[in-house]
């Protein structure tokens, strides 16, 4: 299973890559469900296995969506992870690193000021406080929210376009791809 940060949403999914033994970066293994519906694909380390005449990962490494990966390569024990299960291990260095990267991603998105960050901070968490007090009175709340945001979404959205903003400078500041962009921009201003 990869990782995911709400924010950047499948742009930057990440998960823990293979390398082969010589450091190459095998193409994806394709997975039987068992259904006969369809195949699905993966590039996790630990479908490389050697099984099914599958190539066996040597190592993982951090890998995202955007095509961002990491430089660390983290050796794979074999006899751990065959004799008792141990993924952990092979992750949390991966998942370290990606998470570096997302770090990284949100440095160069566009700043939410000071005032409205904190104000947004508030306001989540007399919502969570009015959510265990009086959750009816929180859906009301979180109703009008809604309607707010779908709002200034559309309004800003549509000046986004006006001002003939590229696709890659709206990705760059919300953090995410290109496409993401337009498909978010879009599913704002209603359009299909």
């Amino acid at each position: 299973m990869g990782w995911t940060a709400e924010e950047f949403g499948a742009s930057h999914e990440g998960w823990a890559g293979a390398l082969l033994e010589d450091g190459t970066e095998p193409g994806p293994v394709h997975l039987d469900p068992g259904t006969g519906a369809g195949f699905r694909q993966t590039r996790e380390w630990w479908a490389y296995s050697g099984v099914l005449n599958r190539p066996r990962a040597a190592a993982a490494r951090a890998a995202c969506a955007c095509g961002w990966r990491g430089a660390a390569h983290y050796p794979i024990d074999r006899e751990a992870v065959d004799a008792a299960g141990l993924y952990e291990p092979v992750i949390e260095g991966p998942r370290d690193d990606w998470e570096r990267h997302l770090d990284e991603v949100e440095a160069r998105t566009v700043p939410l000021p000071v005032e409205l960050a904190d104000l947004l901070e508030r306001v989540e968490d007399q919502l969570n406080t009015l959510a265990g007090q009086a959750p009816v009175a929180a859906l009301k709340a979180v109703a009008v929210l809604e309607r707010v945001t779908r709002s200034v979404a559309r309004d800003a959205a549509y000046i986004a376009e006006a001002d003939d903003l590229s696709w890659e400078s709206i990705g760059t500041g919300l953090g995410i791809s290109e496409n993401e962009a337009r498909s978010r921009l879009t599913h704002y201003t209603g359009r299909r």
